[in-house]
């Protein structure tokens, strides 16, 4: 029996694994960090609108960086209390009878099935049944879809898919030996009916599916535990509690301290997204966003954007090259280049505007057909605007999420998580581009330390999220800049009015795109 008398030693292992990468790290009770590690892992992309992960790699990763924590902790003469698991959402795969994936892991950035989300948009009074049943809007980023894709165009790998695997239960099965999913990733799937809490059987009919070829749904705080090779294999205890734990997307705001009403998250990663806390299920009369759970009395509703950190990456790879060996050979991070090159830039980039739409976009649009663009180009630009360019497209992006939350309540306070809270220029330009304050916690690692919370929950030493009002303390509050937020706010209206204009030409150039690979 496992002695939790003791608030400190009191360890859990937040484990957050994200869409390129894992990060595990142990936290106490009281939010301290005692160490960490991450790894990174590839996203496939071999042909447009698709990206694939290979799980067994990931899990790899997981492993990897799960015991050098634990390791540390060993030399720190510290004990583990347990696992808990961060995942991020909309993940799919089929297995066989014998419970071999018959694919990769088709992730939430896949965005083929636009096809069959076009064909069932058409079916309005369907489309929105099934949105207020799950509060889930008709994309392809969700397996409902991705399901009905392999069903179309792999009939045979549909006809051997027995059971259907997430992230999340493909993981807990390799730690545990038992194949259950938490209630966040399973009203994160569009196939979880979010008023019944319970598999939607209409729905399941539709996409010729069983509830017997899906994982039983269970809370949150479920824990189970370690198999004896797992722990042999993450030089931890044997039958050490693992607790399932949430997705990535409803746990920053526990992680953050955005708790409270009033209170909102704001994440950069490789995507994005805006979330506010909601005790009952909420749907959004113009379908604009989402709303999954968290724990059994709390969800989370919110809007995810596709193009995060992303698009820093493609600039970094595709327009500024920057090699990492050989920035890394001077000691130069090249986002801290880039950063620099971009401040340099005045507010508004002197006119160039970029729709990040890269890989299609979720809230508020959810037009998987939406492509990115650079607008106003003039020779007067370089690489240095087109980077301010794109942190200001992500920033607008996400606005229009915002925009569409403000309609479920006042907003207080915008805490921040994620790996763009290291950069103030681009801090700023939220707050200038928002026109709220931002505040930027001192735990910015909002996804891990949320898995732990309720691995503290589970193992009893807190009572629900409400306990980590007060762990969380402002490190540094960004007001916005009057001269900087008239600039944005008129950028913003041709920002909207080119989305709006643009859209049938969105869809000729993904069709064109589309059929050279075919």
């Amino acid at each position: 029996m496992l002695d939790f008398s003791n608030t400190r030693s009191c360890i859990w292992i937040g484990v957050d694994v994200g869409t390129t990468g894992v990060r595990a790290i142990a936290y106490q009770k009281d939010g301290l960090s005692l160490c960490s590690a991450d790894e990174f892992y590839p996203l496939e992309t071999p042909y447009p609108d698709w990206a694939e992960q290979n799980p067994e790699i990931i899990y790899k990763a997981i492993e990897k960086v799960v015991r050098e924590v634990a390791n540390t902790l060993i030399y720190k003469g510290k004990n583990v209390s347990g696992i808990a698991i961060s995942t991020v959402m909309h993940s799919f795969a089929p297995a066989n009878e014998n419970r071999e994936l018959l694919s990769n892991m088709i992730t939430w950035a896949d965005s083929r099935s636009v096809g069959i989300v076009n064909e069932l948009k058409k079916d309005e009074a369907l489309v929105k049944g099934f949105y207020e049943r799950t509060c889930c809007p008709t994309h392809s980023c969700y397996p409902f879809l991705k399901i009905l894709w392999v069903r179309k165009n792999y009939p045979d790998v549909f006809a051997k898919m027995r059971y259907i695997y997430s992230l999340k239960d493909y993981i807990f099965e390799k730690m545990t030996g038992e194949w259950v999913v938490d209630k966040s990733s399973a009203s994160a799937s569009g196939l979880y009916n979010a008023h019944k809490m319970d598999w939607d059987e209409e729905i399941l009919n539709y996409a010729g599916i069983t509830r017997e070829q899906l994982p039983p749904v269970v809370s949150t705080t479920y824990q189970s535990k370690l198999t004896d090779s797992a722990a042999q294999r993450l030089n931890l205890p044997e039958n050490l509690p693992v607790v399932i734990g949430a997705t990535d997307g409803v746990l920053v705001n526990v992680g953050i301290g955005a708790i409270e009403d009033g209170q909102l998250s704001a994440t950069i990663g490789t995507s994005g997204a805006i979330r506010m806390l909601t005790k009952t299920p909420k749907v959004d009369s113009l379908g604009r966003t989402w709303c999954y759970n968290l724990t059994d009395d709390m969800w989370v509703a919110g809007g995810a954007i596709n193009n995060g950190g992303i698009i820093m990456r493609w600039l970094r790879d595709k327009v500024c090259h920057y090699s990492n060996h050989r920035l890394e050979d001077i000691d130069i991070d090249p986002y801290d280049l880039m950063t620099l090159k971009a401040s340099k830039i005045p507010a508004g980039a002197e006119g160039l505007l970029l729709l990040p739409f890269f890989t299609g976009e979720r809230a508020p649009y959810w037009n998987s057909e939406l492509r990115g663009m650079f607008f106003g180009l003039s020779l007067n630009h370089s690489r240095s605007h087109m980077i301010r360019a794109g942190m200001e497209g992500i920033c607008f992006s996400l606005n229009c999420v915002l925009s569409a939350l403000k309609d479920f309540g006042q907003v207080k306070d915008i805490r921040v998580s994620g790996s763009f809270t290291k950069s103030p220029l681009w801090l700023q330009i939220m707050a200038d581009i928002f026109g709220e304050h931002i505040t930027l916690p001192q735990n910015s690692e909002g996804a891990a330390f949320g898995a732990a919370v309720l691995g503290f929950i589970a193992s009893g030493e807190m009572k629900d999220i409400s306990d980590t009002a007060n762990l969380i303390k402002p490190k540094k509050v960004y007001k916005p800049q009057a001269e900087n937020k008239e600039v944005y706010e008129e950028l913003f209206d041709i920002y909207s009015s080119l989305y709006e204009k643009l859209q049938p030409d969105f869809a000729r150039i993904t069709t064109y795109q589309n059929k050279m690979y075919k």
